[in-house]
């Protein structure tokens, strides 16, 4: 396959104001409710970053589904979170049986995050084969890092529709089984292959044989748990009510705009991934209320 469907669209200030997210609520119910499934004993600040990227595009509600080794420093670090305790095989990794202890959040939440500090992928396939009949009907499920891993070669593994990738180029290489040879093709074809939106280096597909394009956001971007913070963006904006296309396009303008607000703020190197997640808010702003303080 070596073209779209459909003409690409590039996405700028003009196409997200005309294409507005839903009006939040005043209490956090009604922002809707984000659970991270994630934080193996090694890695908990993925699982962090997601969390806080969620609540900083306005999600109302937020759970993170962690090893048991870590949630206790966890909900100190991050106080506004649920916690649910998860249980770890030898080395931290987390065990996939043990995601039925957060079945309770998994069926509340409007948004679900699988991946950010997973490390064994035996246990990720059991966690995302066991997500399908413990998540809720409508839930919207990004799947990111290990969770991509687990999820290749089995298109149907795991629960489909309202799904969203967020692969790197390499992790989509994985889920092709091939180089990439024609990116935007490439990233389509996964896209239809199964049945999810996928945001990739700023190129977003949807199944439907949409194509969005935006800019890069600069060098400073490829760094430590910035794809955390993309992931958890999405799913942020997936709980509040956006359409799978919508949450990728709009958390992969917000990702890319906060690198280049950082990048001329800072330097164009050597910001970190929990300085994105503090910039979201700002950016968001910037698209929604244009000339605002």
């Amino acid at each position: 396959m070596s073209s779209t469907d459909r003409d690409p669209v590039k996405v700028d200030l003009s196409l997200l104001r005309a294409w507005p997210l839903p009006a939040p609520g005043g209490s956090k119910r009604s922002r809707g409710e984000v659970v991270v499934v994630g934080g193996a004993g090694r890695s908990p600040g993925a699982a962090l970053l997601a969390g806080r990227a969620a609540l900083r595009v306005g999600a109302g509600r937020l759970t993170l589904a962690v090893g048991e080794s870590t949630a206790a420093e966890v909900a100190v670090a991050l106080p506004e979170c649920g916690v649910v305790p998860l249980d770890e095989g030898r080395g931290g990794s987390v065990r996939g049986r043990s995601i039925g202890a957060a079945a309770a959040d998994l069926r509340s939440a409007d948004a679900v995050l699988l991946g950010p500090g997973l490390d064994d992928i035996r246990e990720t396939t059991s966690t995302l084969r066991r997500l399908r009949s413990v998540a809720g009907r409508d839930t919207t499920v990004v799947l990111d890092a290990y969770a991509l891993g687990a999820l290749a070669g089995s298109p149907n593994r795991g629960r489909s529709g309202r799904r969203i990738l967020t692969p790197n180029s390499e992790e989509a290489a994985v889920l092709l089984g091939r180089r990439l040879r024609d990116e935007r093709a490439d990233l389509l074809e996964i896209a239809r292959r199964y049945r999810a939106v996928v945001s990739c280096h700023g190129v977003v597909a949807d199944p439907d044989g949409s194509l969005y394009l935006l800019d890069d956001g600069g060098p400073g971007l490829g760094t430590s748990g910035s794809g955390d913070a993309l992931a958890g963006a999405i799913a942020g904006l997936a709980a509040r009510g956006c359409t799978p296309a919508q949450a990728a396009v709009w958390g992969t303008y917000l990702h890319m705009a906060t690198g280049v607000s950082l990048a001329r703020d800072i330097a164009p190197l050597g910001f970190l991934a929990s300085e994105i997640v503090d910039r979201l808010p700002r950016e968001l702003a910037a698209v929604e209320h244009p000339g605002a303080d």
